[in-house]
């Protein structure tokens, strides 16, 4: 599937960086002594085999889980752990493999629920919609109107989610994380059950996103064509170990990813 990149992006320095992160439920350890590093204006993804760990990589990194050992550093801060609505505060935003959107609620509210952070007037003056929440409201409605705009959204702009299509929802769960105005987002299989056709679009608004506005992005993926197609580094995990770290073509040529994906590694 070929999308292309832009060979002129410049990759700046180190936006999260993971360091020993082991994470285990009961006995069973889902990542063990995993470090790595998420540059800012790069597309980093996380690839490996059913069961590798990169979903619970996801949710350390946004702070649905703790681990037991190791360090979270973004933008220069360290944390032994986080919590999900600070790592939402501090610019780290997320979409879901199985969708999370509120189905009942038109594509409009869905997103207008991202910019709940941004928002300053309290919830008195939210409700009886008064003069600086109504002013408030008004202004992030116009940046709503610009992300539905950006990934062609805008004739479902109305419609409630739960009508949609599944390869529409996907693209409104994205503008809602959008709408948060993060640094770092995550994208937990964001082409999971699409078409050809939705891949191509899904992997388009990907790149723009990353290029229009400057978000870095860690995505979760199953199909190596998009991998291979969209990402700046690889970083492959297996059995809860990081057992490859690089470039999509050192990535694709190194025998312990080959092996892990024919099943002959363990």
């Amino acid at each position: 599937m070929a999308v292309g990149l832009d060979s002129g992006k410049k990759i700046g320095g180190v936006v999260l960086g993971l360091e020993g992160i082991t994470l285990s439920f009961g006995g069973v350890q889902a990542l063990q002594d995993v470090s790595f590093d998420v540059r800012e204006h790069e597309v980093r993804a996380i690839i490996g085999p059913n069961g590798a760990g990169k979903s619970s990589m996801l949710n350390v990194m946004n702070g649905f889980y703790q681990p037991q050992q190791g360090v979270i550093r973004f933008r220069g801060r360290e944390h032994c752990w986080m919590r999900p609505h600070a790592a939402a505060a501090m610019g780290i935003a997320r979409t879901f493999q199985n969708i999370a959107l509120f189905k009942g609620m038109t594509v409009l509210d869905n997103i207008m629920v991202g910019r709940n952070l941004k928002m300053r007037c309290n919830f008195l003056l939210q409700a009886l919609r008064l003069g600086p929440a109504m002013r408030e409201e008004i202004e992030h409605r116009r940046a709503a109107e610009e992300i539905i705009d950006f990934l062609e959204i805008q004739h479902i702009r109305r419609t409630p989610v739960g009508r949609l299509p599944y390869g529409l929802q996907k693209r409104v769960e994205l503008a809602r994380a959008l709408a948060m105005e993060p640094a770092v987002l995550l994208l937990d299989e964001p082409m999971a059950g699409m078409n050809l056709e939705e891949k191509q679009d899904m992997c388009r608004f990907v790149l723009e996103v990353n290029d229009h506005y400057g978000t870095t992005v860690v995505l979760i993926e199953h199909d190596m064509g998009v991998v291979m197609d969209i990402s700046d580094r690889v970083v492959v995990l297996d059995y809860g170990r990081k057992i490859s770290d690089g470039t999509p073509d050192e990535v694709r040529s190194d025998q312990a990813v080959i092996d892990a994906y024919l099943g002959v590694a363990h």
